[in-house]
């Protein structure tokens, strides 16, 4: 794996999403940078995905799936080639891959909706555990 230049400086937050960009195919989901080593920036944000759900696109950046073929990585940023970890948040917060959530930031535009999926995720396995 190459030595990324902080990826987190590459994002263009206000960079307009094209109109082929639909909230419909969009999810929120934990981005973490693996070209440095197993742990490194993260970020929870609004991902879109292409028709095909074969890109995934983050403020600027594409991604394309490994195919299983990264080591605890699952995606590749291609124009730089870098590996990522991409998933759906996790309901207890422990999206790193040793656990915890330190460091991770939260985007502005998907933190209450990020806090409403994760409480729904909560209350969820609370009603199940009672049943």
């Amino acid at each position: 794996m190459r030595h990324a230049d902080h990826w987190r400086d590459k994002l263009d937050q206000d960079m307009p999403l094209p109109k082929e960009y639909r909230l419909s195919r969009s999810r929120i989901m934990y981005i973490e940078a693996k070209s440095e080593g197993l742990e490194g920036d993260a970020v929870i944000g609004r991902v879109f995905f292409s028709k095909s759900g074969k890109t995934l696109y983050y403020t600027g950046l594409r991604f394309q799936s490994l195919k299983g073929a990264g080591l605890k990585a699952n995606y590749f940023e291609t124009e730089s080639g870098d590996f990522y970890w991409i998933s759906g948040p996790r309901k207890d917060q422990n999206d790193r891959l040793y656990g915890g959530n330190q460091g991770v930031l939260v985007d502005e535009d998907v933190r209450d909706e990020y806090e409403n999926l994760i409480g729904q995720m909560r209350r969820r396995q609370s009603e199940s555990a009672g049943r």
